[in-house]
């Protein structure tokens, strides 16, 4: 503060950089610090060449950052364009698309679904979920795996793994049946499947893997492991998966789950914005596929359910609010503010 010689007006310091592109400060990041030819003054790189830049992770990490879109997403997109080509040329073709199975709300029936971003649908989640990964299994790039998740190696029950198991893409039915089991057995909640995606596509940008059929049930069960560990407030325990799936050991639960771990970085942390990004893209998967959600027509019990809720987060904002204005009166010396109460039409 004081001195007169610090770094920032140092002849010997070093000079602040001008800004390069994503790619430059990357490939500088990775690099190690060097040492300058003089043994007394060391180079120390500016503190924006030792972050990684916003752009490349943005690009790098999906399940880290908000703004990022998600995997599963981009790799659906290529299969929703040829459905919807395939709709408009049967629209063309005057063939009947069958009966409509979407419900629309009127003047007289409102309809809603019970899935919202602090409690998703059960059932609707888990298909979007099983969805996601059986378009990263179809659509992946290649079939980059490691031993402990190939199920020839560590096979999860008894029955012999047939030899071309490693190039038959499984079925979205196939899928949901496995995740589905473990989820009914273990009572798990729709908010730990959402972690669970999250979890899984971290695991693949991390571990620069590719989820394909040698590897797809024990990627899923790993992540289904840890996020049921992380979310649930009653963890289920390993050899609890044990008694699900009979023919694996205890061992071979505890090795996988050590393993994914260390592929996260033990970066278990899912932010909310996060959270709230990969269930609004799993309704945009649903909504690209024609999976609906649950809709019930609302009625007194459920409307007044509804205007307790909102009763209730109105309070808390309340009482957020008066807070907020008592600073603001020790802050700017206010004696009073007039509000009028909003007209809602």
């Amino acid at each position: 503060m004081g001195n007169t010689v610090s770094c920032c007006v140092s002849p010997e310091s070093s000079p602040k950089l001008p800004s390069r592109q994503p790619a430059e400060r990357l490939e500088e990041f990775q690099t190690s610090t060097e040492v300058s030819d003089d043994n007394t003054v060391p180079y120390l790189q500016h503190i924006s060449d030792r972050e990684v830049p916003d752009e490349l992770a943005l690009e790098s990490n999906p399940s880290d950052h908000a703004r990022a879109s998600t995997i599963f997403l981009s790799k659906s997109q290529t299969d929703v364009r040829d459905k919807r080509k395939s709709n408009h040329i049967n629209h063309i073709s005057h063939v009947s698309p069958g009966p409509l199975s979407k419900k629309y709300s009127s003047c007289s029936t409102i309809f809603i679904d019970d899935s919202t971003v602090s409690q998703p649908n059960l059932k609707s989640t888990i298909k979007c979920v099983t969805l996601a990964i059986y378009y990263h299994i179809k659509n992946r790039d290649s079939d980059r795996s490691l031993d402990i998740f190939d199920e020839k190696l560590h096979p999860l029950s008894r029955e012999p793994v047939p030899d071309d198991y490693s190039r038959l893409d499984p079925e979205h039915k196939l899928i949901y049946r496995f995740v589905r089991t473990l989820f009914s057995a273990a009572q798990l909640t729709a908010e730990c499947a959402i972690v669970t995606l999250v979890y899984l596509e971290r695991l693949l940008t991390y571990a620069e893997l590719d989820i394909c059929p040698a590897n797809w049930k024990r990627i899923v069960l790993g992540a289904i492991l840890l996020a049921s560990k992380v979310w649930d407030d009653q963890a289920v325990w390993n050899v609890d998966y044990c008694q699900i799936l009979k023919d694996i050991t205890v061992e071979d639960m505890n090795e996988m789950e050590r393993h994914f771990l260390e592929l996260l970085q033990f970066n278990i942390n899912v932010p909310a914005s996060v959270y709230a990004k990969y269930y609004f893209d799993l309704r945009q998967l649903a909504d690209d596929n024609n999976l609906s959600f649950p809709l019930e027509p609302l009625n007194n019990q459920r409307a007044q359910k509804l205007e307790a809720i909102s009763r209730l987060c109105e309070d808390k904002y309340k009482d957020l609010s008066r807070a907020a204005m008592r600073r603001s009166f020790s802050a700017d010396n206010l004696i009073g503010i007039r509000r009028s109460n909003a007209v809602l039409s």
